[in-house]
């Protein structure tokens, strides 16, 4: 586990500093001294694009081959770009010599199997969330990046926020005392509707329907699952539904100011209760989360967010830190101190000790400029992905999970255990050989 000294270390590395010309010995191959970063993009929807442009804005950076299974979102990007290449295969893009690091922001039943075999090819990965959606996929993302050493950063952009990272202060300040409880939550009410529907059709023209499946199941083409996240996370197969979609920005900032490990016990319930529409996954969720004194809880409605205080008239967001002198509730945005007694006072601020944060997109570059992990790596971010993973493993089970976090090992329930593992469609393969260290 990340001491203090750590976390603060890695804040200090962090400072933007102004594009560098790239070492020849950055990939391990020989490049020239005056190389552009060569960039790939998997899946060009709403969120790749964005992480592209960002990374683009780095001048010492081109795009080379951007892949996707909608022809018109590949080609709006090699129109802009015409030395880069379009793909529809990712492994293609991958073989490209040219490609030195890869956005991925595909729909997440694609997330484990596309950075697996991105960190093989020995390309860096920037990595949308979720990051996973199966305990194992987690285990394996994780391995396959320290294996490989390649340089990853999970799409988790709220973490470089100034507010979260005067959270992280107030926390580890102790002026909250001991901190026995931990809620996180996430309401937006979507109406009767949800999604609305669409018919189950043909695929049209210019969308390989079958490959954007890929190891999930198969089934009929339905235009709102392939329209944007906010469609997908309706459907359980493709997303995990909105607990994988929501939760790691809020569960990231516990885990960090409180140097969480690996839940012990975990326990999901709720269900698809109110909503209509197309998808199947549910409308509400809980997730609880044993830690060693300490007991974290994560909540979405699609239907109603009455009590939270932040947020606007259909949707809100949120973490609650319950300690013995007060509670601190924050967003993304806003904190407020709520003391217990009067030994926390909220005029008493602690002093600042994270470091700014920077462009999300920009540490990952610096850190494969100049060596070393971003702050949302796999290796710090699979605390916040295996314990959704394995909350959702509850859902679907109906029964708490005991885990062991020294042996990252389900106790006492080999069905669980065997349930953790996806199976994946014919002909992809999930890639066991990076479920050991």
């Amino acid at each position: 586990m990340l001491t203090r000294r750590d976390v603060i270390k890695q804040g200090a590395a962090a400072a933007l500093l102004s594009p560098s010309i790239l070492p020849s010995s950055v990939f391990g191959r020989s490049i020239s001294p005056n190389a552009k970063l060569g960039l790939g993009l998997i899946g060009a929807g709403g969120m790749g694009s964005a992480n592209m442009a960002q990374c683009l804005a780095d001048p010492a950076t081109a795009l080379v081959a951007v892949c996707d299974v909608q022809r018109d979102r590949a080609a709006a990007w090699t129109q802009k770009h015409p030395d880069a290449k379009a793909y529809k295969n990712y492994r293609e893009l991958l073989a490209d010599p040219r490609v030195d690091a890869v956005v991925i922001a595909t729909p997440p039943h694609w997330h484990c199997l596309q950075a697996v075999d991105a960190a093989r090819a020995g390309k860096h990965i920037y990595l949308q969330k979720p990051m996973t959606i199966y305990p194992a996929e987690s285990i394996a993302v994780r391995n396959a990046v320290r294996r490989h050493g390649v340089v990853c950063q999970v799409g988790t952009q709220i973490h470089q926020s100034a507010n979260y990272r005067r959270v992280v202060d107030w926390v580890r300040s102790g002026r909250l005392g001991p901190i026995g409880r931990v809620e996180t939550f996430w309401g937006w009410n979507m109406g009767r509707d949800g999604i609305g529907t669409a018919p189950n059709e043909p695929a049209p023209e210019g969308i390989d329907f079958d490959l954007y499946c890929g190891p999930a199941p198969l089934r009929e083409f339905n235009r709102l699952l392939v329209r944007d996240a906010a469609m997908h996370c309706s459907f359980w197969d493709y997303s995990g539904g909105w607990s994988p979609g929501m939760a790691p920005h809020l569960v990231d900032l516990p885990v960090w100011a409180m140097y969480l490990g690996l839940p012990e016990r975990i326990s999901s319930f709720g269900g698809r209760y109110i909503l209509g529409g197309d998808g199947d996954a549910p409308d509400t969720q809980d997730i609880l989360w044993q830690y060693p004194n300490l007991t974290m809880r994560w909540h979405f409605s699609q239907f109603n967010h009455h009590g939270y205080e932040f947020g606007s008239v259909d949707r809100a967001l949120g973490i609650y830190f319950h300690g013995l002198n007060g509670t601190l509730r924050c967003n993304y945005d806003d904190r407020q101190i709520i003391p217990q007694n009067a030994q926390l006072n909220p005029a008493d601020e602690p002093p600042t000790l994270i470091p700014a944060g920077m462009v999300h997109e920009f540490e990952w570059l610096k850190c494969i400029r100049e060596g070393g992990q971003p702050s949302c790596s796999p290796l710090y971010h699979i605390k916040v992905d295996l314990p959704l993973t394995l909350g959702n493993l509850s859902y679907k089970l109906g029964r708490t999970i005991r885990f062991d976090p020294a042996s990252e090992s389900i106790v006492g329930d080999p069905e669980a255990a065997k349930l953790a593992i996806p199976i994946y469609r014919e002909p992809w393969r999930f890639p066991t050989e990076y479920l050991t260290a």
